[in-house]
């Protein structure tokens, strides 16, 4: 299907965005920026009560910066995207193209993710983190992760393991290293646990200095371990469990103290998590990707927490709608990381 695309004036008249059975009708609009700028800000004014997710497509002048802030994100010509809520692409034709076939197959968690990220980052961080993982229940209960579900089909649970997160102690460092590599330090309950453990040490010994992160094998961290969705108990119990038992609160609360090294691939959580600290270093290997919302689902370790709050609100929609890996430059030039390293694997750097 080819996305519709309007001129800003026409942004009044929308259709509901709910059809007469409750579905999602056309989550997604382009919104032709090519012409010179009028009434720019009754246009930000509509855009930001839109109930759509309306993506900016050319080459804005800065006149258009009112509605531009307001839109979801624009896509610009690679080279363009001078501020956060540009994203620069080869074609932005066909990135609208595809922004909008990811919003039709999933409208339900493509629409609640634009809304969350409009308006969470005017909350605290504990805040935020409880309005994504709300956000998170209430699509784990919908159809669209049901389907991913089916597709996926049933899987066992993953073994256990002795130590999925090495803890090491130098003087005032504190070196903690995700150590599942068979599963591409996937972020499943027992390498949370343990990485959560790891960082209680320094919470409660103010002796610590420093805390390093960084993760064994080929990838930093694949993503949170698809062979554990869709296996708590019930909603209410996962809301908790994301939120008080999760590595995002104390890597937080320590992110003046922390460190991450990244490489590879850093999959969902592997770079929802790290977000939240102070210095991030990438190898030159690392790619970053938000797949969640192709499984129905939106970034739930913390995501729509952390990304905004470097990159800003409009390109963590596009990675995260697009699903597309953005590469150790990218995320060096948009503040996703401080620093690129040649290397940051754990048998690369001593604590």
């Amino acid at each position: 299907m080819t996305p519709r695309t309007v001129h800003p004036a026409d942004l009044a008249d929308q259709a509901p965005l709910l059809d007469a059975e409750a579905r999602v009708d056309g989550p997604l609009l382009g919104v032709d920026l090519s012409g010179p700028p009028a009434d720019v800000a009754h246009l930000a004014r509509i855009a930001e009560e839109s109930d759509r997710i309306l993506v900016g497509v050319g080459k804005p002048g800065p006149g258009w910066s009112p509605l531009v802030r307001a839109l979801a994100l624009t896509l610009v010509p690679a080279g363009r995207d001078t501020g956060p809520e540009l994203v620069g692409v080869g074609d932005p034709g066909a990135a609208l193209a595809d922004l909008h076939a990811a919003a039709e197959a999933n409208p339900q968690a493509a629409t609640v993710l634009a809304g969350l990220l409009r308006w969470s980052g005017a909350l605290s961080v504990p805040a935020a983190l409880d309005a994504e993982s709300l956000a998170y229940s209430t699509l784990l209960g919908g159809p669209e992760f049901r389907a991913w579900l089916d597709r996926r089909g049933p899987r066992p649970l993953p073994p256990p393991v002795d130590e999925p997160v090495r803890v090491a102690r130098a003087g005032r460092i504190l070196h903690l290293t995700l150590n599942r590599p068979e599963r591409r330090n996937a972020y499943g309950r027992q390498l949370r646990d343990a990485l959560v453990g790891g960082l209680d040490l320094a919470l409660l010994d103010p002796d610590v200095e420093e805390v390093v992160i960084d993760g064994e094998g080929p990838a930093f961290c694949a993503g949170g371990d698809l062979d554990e969705f869709g296996t708590a108990p019930d909603l209410a119990t996962a809301h908790l469990v994301r939120t008080r038992a999760g590595a995002a609160r104390p890597v937080h609360a320590l992110r003046d103290r922390v460190e991450v090294r990244l490489h590879g691939p850093c999959v969902g959580a592997g770079i929802e998590v790290p977000a939240f600290a102070g210095h991030v270093v990438a190898a030159a290997d690392t790619t970053v990707r938000l797949p969640e919302v192709s499984m129905g689902l939106i970034p739930g370790a913390g995501g729509t927490v952390s990304l905004p709050r470097r990159i800003g609100r409009w390109r963590t929609l596009y990675l995260a709608l697009s699903g597309r890996p953005c590469d150790a430059p990218t995320a060096l030039r948009w503040g996703l990381v401080d620093a690129v390293a040649e290397q940051c694997q754990a048998d690369a750097h001593e604590p």
